[in-house]
């Protein structure tokens, strides 16, 4: 099942050209954070509607993926987050695979799992943490096609 509808880009500069080189090659191979992979998440918007991309690390564990709300450690949740909440079914990108995903926040200790995990992928999202006071929020999206 496709995010059909109208894209609107991301306003930070990064995530746009990202998005851009990942959607013009076809693979999200050609787009990394600080020299890890991403995967593409494409979502819809929790107010507008509109369909929004934005390129989340690659963390990944039998076939379900982790999303880290981190934004870089800043004391508010990145926008995407509300888009999850509101709208959990997502398109996931990794390399030129494609596939329905639906999200759900995890809590206890699936989240503490989680985010071992996403650590091992991106060992900044433990400096994201003592940066802020709040939990950062993960999301385990499971294949839903």
């Amino acid at each position: 099942m496709a995010i059909e509808g109208e894209y609107e880009p991301s306003p930070t500069a990064w995530v746009r050209e990202h998005v851009e080189k990942i959607t013009q090659s076809g693979t999200t191979t050609v787009a990394t954070i600080k020299g890890r992979p991403v995967v593409l998440l494409t979502m819809r918007g929790a107010r507008s509607g509109k369909v929004r991309k934005v390129p989340v690390m690659r963390v990944e564990h039998d076939g379900a993926y982790a999303v880290v709300a981190s934004k870089g450690g800043a004391p508010a949740h990145p926008l995407w987050y509300y888009n999850l909440k509101a709208n959990p079914t997502v398109e996931l990108q990794d390399d030129t695979q494609v596939h329905t995903y639906v999200a759900r926040e995890v809590e206890g200790a699936e989240r503490d799992l989680w985010w071992e995990r996403a650590v091992a992928a991106f060992p900044d999202y433990a400096e994201y943490q003592q940066r802020t006071s709040r939990r950062i929020p993960v999301f385990v999206l499971e294949r839903a096609d």
